[in-house]
């Protein structure tokens, strides 16, 4: 019986996670003063990697909206108490749009199947909330064998101290690269 062969999963992709937000939920007031001081590097970092043609996906909960796609969940987010944190994080038309309804952006999604059908390997995750669905998806890329990187000026957090302790385990137990978004390498 012949070897499986491993795929040859050489490219990057920039993964926004969760950045469509209302921010009217318990924790949205330390979440949006976090955004607040990220975003201009998730801004900057997601640009350049348009103009480096890097892979562009934007993955988001859907908030129990189940027929909600990109124009519904955009536009929900933008009638929210802070379009100011959204409007310049929105996704391009071109971009990628995973819809998910838990923490994880591989967690019953089609993500896993695009990134291998694209030969993607390294993925480089910027959004909300680090304590959460930044880790959670870092630990499920881990898993499957991704190459993870997060540029730590480029996530939100609610809780400071548990986002430390998320990047922290990230970079120990995932392998994750921490980085900033100016060093973030896009190749």
């Amino acid at each position: 019986m012949p070897k499986a062969r491993a795929e040859a999963r050489t490219g990057s992709a920039l993964i926004v996670v969760d950045m469509l937000n209302r921010y009217e939920h318990d924790d949205a007031e330390a979440l949006r003063r976090s955004v607040a001081q990220a975003l201009p590097a998730m801004v900057e970092l997601r640009d350049r990697a348009i103009d480096a043609g890097v892979r562009l996906i934007y993955v988001n909960d859907n908030y129990g909206e189940w027929s909600a796609g990109r124009a519904e969940i955009s536009g929900r987010a933008l009638r929210g108490s802070d379009p100011a944190l959204v409007a310049p994080i929105l996704p391009p038309p071109d971009a990628a749009f995973i819809v998910k309804a838990r923490h994880s952006i591989f967690f019953q999604t089609q993500l896993d199947y695009m990134l291998r059908r694209e030969g993607l390997g390294r993925l480089i995750l910027i959004g909300q909330v680090a304590e959460q669905c930044i880790l959670y998806s870092a630990l499920d890329a881990y898993v499957r064998h991704y190459e993870v990187t997060v540029p730590r000026d480029a996530i939100a957090h609610i809780h400071a101290d548990l986002a430390e302790a998320a990047l922290r385990m990230m970079e120990v137990n995932m392998r994750a690269e921490i980085t900033t978004a100016a060093r973030c390498p896009l190749e």
